[in-house]
């Protein structure tokens, strides 16, 4: 008897629907999983009957068929042991014929127990648009699963529930999270801990409001590591399409706890600089995300910059140019959105001193020029604003109780990114000032006289790139944003050039 029922599948961060046909016939036992099923699909064979045999049912010693389909797209995960199983029961006539159209999701334990399974998220956003409205999931994925409204969701914990379930002998209602949403997060540390460095957070401030990525230069110990921490405590709280978006993507990894549902916190990621290119943009095996999309609506923080490899510092073109990143392998091609906040950190020399007023520089030119190198032109003008942290008198600065803080520069940066929200409304791939394209430049980012001839001037002295260009008039709308001002005075576009000259200090002093 052949018996069909549909599961889902995930491919990259979409999925899709997956018919599972079960065939039982006379002949010599035996149990094949066909339709281009990947190892741990055809794994799943010996927990399906231990799973049935465990919850009370009888496993038919006869020859068994399953055939995933569509056929042509490769199988992978966890995901098809319950409906196989749930399959196989009907087509032995334990599970009588289902009335509405359900998807069954879930792995199987070995005692009947179901336990959670990755990309839950993606896979009900996708069933969602395809109107496929009942799921059955199982219990570790509940939160998240009903965060997509207009699915009807079933959490199940064991086989022999759902079997029950699709026979009509036990009633489980759809799953509502009534876990509250969480206003702006509250953190046990911000800017306040940082004494000094006022023009390192006012620029930090900017780069939170308009969306911009940041270089800073320091001596160790000068306070970079700390303002880049701190930075997140500043940014504007999470829409419900960037908080689905980040979620989809920590569903696919895995890394959603089933009690937060939705991700409503901005991620901050710190690789280590020994981390391989694959974990940092994205790949392996099964072509996953890697951190620069786990960072995506959130901060991505590479300290000690030019210790990454040459690689991976110009993997990074795409993601800081486009917002997203091409993971290809030889049977797939998938695209991972990577819009981050680029926090990136880093010595002026090897030995970390050069510039220092408090410590004597042990580089030689040659070791300064070859340790700079390593940050090439391209990369420096794709980062919008460049600082210098200084050191600072810690004692004369700790005596300061003025100090602003996170909370107060948080309202000034979502008072700023609501303006924007509400100009680019219109524009579906541009959310905030630095992500601008030439095209709406012009239209949004327009230069009185008197800021063109600064900026012509600014122009012949540091020899600006035309991509710098660009990054300068970015950061002059934000800061003007910031200052209420429609348009771009002089004043805002002369704080965003000194933003853009310390490339002259440091990279180009040989």
């Amino acid at each position: 008897m052949i018996s069909i029922l549909k599961s889902a599948g995930i491919k990259g961060l979409d999925g899709y629907v997956v018919e599972v046909e079960t065939d039982v016939q006379n002949g010599l036992p035996a149990f094949n999983i066909v339709g281009l099923a990947e190892r741990t699909v055809k794994e799943s064979k010996e927990r399906i009957r231990s799973a049935i045999k465990n919850s009370g049912y009888p496993f038919p010693d006869r020859r068994i068929t399953v055939n995933l389909a569509p056929a042509d797209i490769k199988k992978e995960g966890s995901h098809f042991d319950l409906p196989i199983a749930i399959s196989l029961l009907k087509s032995m006539g334990v599970v009588k014929s289902l009335k509405d159209e359900i998807v069954f999701i879930g792995e199987l334990a070995l005692d009947g127990k179901i336990r959670g399974v990755c990309g839950i998220l993606p896979i009900i956003t996708s069933l969602n648009e395809k109107s496929i409205n009942n799921v059955i999931v199982p219990y570790e994925n509940r939160n998240e699963a009903s965060v997509i409204s207009g699915v009807s969701i079933y959490a199940v914990k064991d086989l022999k529930e759902v079997v029950e379930f699709v026979n009509g002998v036990r009633e489980i209602l759809p799953y509502k999270n009534s876990k509250e949403e969480r206003g702006d997060f509250e953190y046990d540390f911000g800017f306040e801990d940082v004494k000094g460095l006022t023009m390192q957070k006012r620029a930090l401030e900017i780069a939170a409001a308009g969306g911009h990525n940041v270089l800073m230069i320091g001596s160790p110990g000068t306070g970079k590591t700390m303002l880049a921490k701190r930075f997140v405590t500043i940014l504007p709280r999470m829409s419900e399409n960037e908080a689905i978006e980040t979620t989809k993507i920590f569903s696919v990894r895995g890394m959603v706890k089933d009690f937060e549902g939705i991700m409503r916190e901005r991620p901050f990621r710190s690789p280590h600089h020994t981390i391989s290119d694959v974990a940092l943009i994205g790949g392996g095996q099964d072509a996953h995300p890697g951190e620069v999309s786990l960072a995506h609506n959130g901060v991505l923080f590479l300290d000690e910059f030019p210790e990454f490899s040459k690689n991976i510092i110009e993997a990074l073109r795409q993601p800081l140019e486009d917002g997203y990143v091409t993971v290809s392998r030889a049977q797939n091609t998938f695209v991972y959105p990577s819009r981050f906040y680029l926090i990136a950190a880093m010595n002026p020399c090897k030995c970390g001193y050069y510039s220092d007023p408090t410590h004597v520089c042990t580089c030689t030119p040659y070791d300064i020029q070859k340790y700079l190198s390593k940050i090439s032109g391209p990369i420096l003008d794709r980062i919008d604003i460049h600082i210098e942290v200084p050191r600072i008198d810690f004692l004369k600065e700790s005596s300061q109780d003025n100090v602003e803080k996170s909370v107060e520069i948080r309202k000034r940066v979502q008072k700023c990114v609501d303006l924007q929200e509400n100009r680019y409304k219109k524009l579906k791939s541009i959310k905030r000032n630095g992500h601008l394209t030439s095209k709406y430049l012009k239209v949004y980012c327009k230069l009185d006289n008197n800021s063109i001839t600064l900026l012509e001037k600014a122009l012949n002295h540091y020899s600006f790139s035309p991509r710098s260009v660009t990054k300068i008039i970015k950061v002059a709308r934000t800061i003007a944003d910031l200052d209420g001002s429609e348009d771009i005075k002089e004043r805002h576009l002369s704080e965003a050039i000194q933003y853009r000259i310390l490339d002259n200090k440091f990279f180009y002093r040989i």
